[in-house]
């Protein structure tokens, strides 16, 4: 997939103001705040490029109040970033296709990686099987 590079103000014309504020702003959008994604098979891909970064397989239930991945698709653009923001240490994961911020990933998910992916639900699109968008 090629890089996606784009104005701010050609982002903000095409994201809503909340997808906007948490992908190019490095917001967060509050806990159980996203409604649901479906739990039927699909592939999850990053809301402003259409990069394909997590599956349904990977999906769990943390209890964390955002959607929880303990992997990355294989071939995922997923990047990675120390982040010191709040007064504490994490790792900040965005697209590297297009330097949206996702969300940060722990080491307190399941096995067997061991890793919680929590991610922004406004960041991401859900695709059933066979449906996924291509940029």
């Amino acid at each position: 997939m090629t890089k996606v590079t784009k104005t701010n103000e050609e982002w903000r014309k095409e994201l809503d103001a909340e997808t906007y504020r948490v992908t190019r702003e490095h917001g967060t959008e509050r806990p159980y705040s996203h409604e649901g994604f479906p739990a039927e098979a699909g592939v999850f891909t990053c809301a402003c490029c259409g990069a394909e970064l997590f599956t349904q397989e990977t999906k769990f239930e943390s209890h964390c109040g955002w959607p929880a991945f303990s992997a990355p698709k294989s071939d995922a653009p997923i990047g990675e970033t120390r982040d010191t923001s709040h007064g504490m240490v994490r790792t900040e994961v965005h697209c590297d296709n297009c330097g949206a911020h996702l969300g940060h990933v722990f080491d307190d998910g399941p096995l067997p990686t061991g890793q919680r992916y929590c991610i922004n639900g406004v960041s991401l699109r859900f695709h059933p099987s066979g449906n996924a968008a291509k940029s």
